[in-house]
């Protein structure tokens, strides 16, 4: 069996790490897309506040299965 995969990219944030910033996006992007199946960070940032993390900014490719 064959599959057809196309990939979007996403940017997540969160003030709580890296893992969470991925997590936002992948939760947000699942209400609206079907059968993701992986995904690969492509960028990590974040945005600076007071000398401090003020949270982490994550960019991440996602590849999903395309329905028949």
């Amino acid at each position: 069996m064959s599959h057809v995969y196309k990939h979007i990219e996403l940017t997540g944030s969160s003030t709580e790490g890296i893992e969470d910033a991925i997590q936002q996006a992948l939760s947000r992007a699942h209400r609206t897309l079907h059968d993701m199946r992986w995904f690969e960070v492509t960028d990590t940032r974040g945005h600076i506040e007071d000398g401090k993390v003020g949270h982490w900014q994550v960019t991440i490719k996602v590849g999903f299965t395309l329905e028949e």
